[in-house]
């Protein structure tokens, strides 16, 4: 029989907001976080705005002295893993360091640290790089300096695919507790690419939106007139621990997480297979490991980020998904990238984090800047205002480059 696995805690930060409850608040309220960039000088970027973490100070939770070793994702990695641990309960000890684990990806790692590196080289060649470059800048880093911090001695992992990165991250370590490798999982994901390059590559392929006049209004998801993506930074972090665990130290329980499924679309590199049908076998093989139909899905938190043609695959694998359910607009969506920006590593934590806080308070969050609907995205969209909602089950999405796809399945937690 598996193991139930439940969503104790909760860590969540991005440019809408430094801990989860600003999070949900910023987004209820329609609050965008994007604005010009602050990072670097953007003269001479076709892009010039991105939706940046504010007011963050990574001292705050990590020594002055430690935090220059560190890359800028696995400060917000650590810090919404404080959020996450402090919201549980949960104390790591000597009797049950080995039973808590992490899995924490990222879908780049520490760009900051790679460009910041390569210009010291440059200027004053090899000796001028930091002993604390590898371990500042590789993907891993984040997990184990978050096992490290809470002496977790259980599985550390990492998942490094694209913007599904966090979705696998969270779905692996689901189903770590699922077969007893673990009682407890810290897992999620975490990104810092607002960065010269991190921009430029982007917009390099072009897929940003270049709205440089208008940054508030330029993440549009399922919108006719969405013109590309908009960069942002964060994580986010679940605390996942089996029922029983939770319930013998008293834990608050958030939701549960009862399905996960992934696939390929072995297609292209950036691109969707056609009709969105690698995203559809992802939310299908989600269905089906929940054990529930797909009419039971009362909201899907979309992966959506504004481009022309994912946002249209994306509604037409919902269509061949949730058929009547979706196209009769009992199915309800929503992309909250549009506000927090694409965490892209970082995505799919967050946006996990956003449908259990939807689940807790019944409340389903907005499209912002869903003005025009695009005639090919014709299922039930929420935009511009929160909707309250009876909400029992809901599903979170995530798609990368490469055509790795990930879908989670959350259900309301009752007694």
């Amino acid at each position: 029989m598996k193991r139930r696995v439940v969503v104790t805690g909760l860590g969540l930060i991005c440019g809408v907001g430094n801990t989860a409850p600003e999070v949900w608040r910023n987004l209820l309220a329609g609050q965008s976080g994007m604005a010009p960039i602050t990072a670097f000088d953007t003269t001479g970027f076709s892009v010039t705005f991105a939706a940046e973490v504010k007011n963050f100070d990574p001292h705050n939770f990590i020594d002055k002295k430690e935090a220059r070793k560190m890359g800028r994702f696995i400060h917000f990695a650590l810090a919404a893993a404080h959020e996450a641990m402090e919201s549980c309960g949960l104390k790591v000890t000597p009797e049950n360091c080995e039973r808590v684990g992490v899995h924490i990806g990222s879908g780049i790692g520490g760009f900051d640290v790679i460009e910041r590196e390569h210009s010291a080289m440059l200027a004053g060649g090899p000796r001028k790089i930091s002993p604390f470059f590898i371990p500042g800048a590789i993907v891993n880093l984040a997990a184990g300096q978050v096992s490290i911090r809470y002496g977790a001695k259980g599985p550390n992992e990492a998942t490094a695919t694209a913007c599904t990165t966090s979705a696998h991250s969270i779905g692996n370590a689901y189903r770590t507790i699922e077969r007893d490798d673990a009682d407890v999982m810290i897992a999620g994901g975490a990104e810092a690419s607002i960065t010269p390059m991190g921009i430029g590559g982007f917009a390099a392929m072009r897929a940003l939106s270049t709205r440089n006049d208008d940054p508030t209004h330029a993440c549009r998801p399922f919108d006719k007139d969405r013109d590309g993506f908009v960069v942002g930074e964060g994580a986010g972090i679940l605390i996942l621990e089996e029922l029983g665990h939770a319930k013998a130290r008293g834990a608050k329980i958030l939701a549960e997480i009862i399905g996960y499924g992934m696939s390929s679309d072995a297609y292209h590199i950036t691109g969707m297979a056609p009709e969105g049908e690698g995203c559809a076998r992802a939310m299908s093989n989600a269905i089906r490991s929940a054990a529930i139909l797909p009419e039971q899905i009362d909201y899907v938190n979309a992966h959506a980020t504004s481009t022309p043609l994912g946002d249209a695959m994306e509604s037409k694998a919902m269509e061949t998904v949730f058929g009547e359910h979706a196209s009769s607009h009992r199915l309800k969506i929503s992309s909250t990238k549009s506000m927090t920006g694409h965490l892209l590593g970082g995505a799919g934590g967050l946006e996990a984090g956003i449908t259990v806080m939807a689940l807790q308070n019944q409340m389903l969050p907005p499209t912002a800047n869903l003005d025009h609907l695009d005639p090919a995205c014709r299922l039930e969209y929420i935009a511009k205002k929160p909707l309250p909602a009876k909400v029992e089950m809901a599903l979170s999405n995530s798609f990368g480059f490469g055509g790795t796809n990930g879908s989670l399945v959350f259900r309301r937690w009752t007694e």
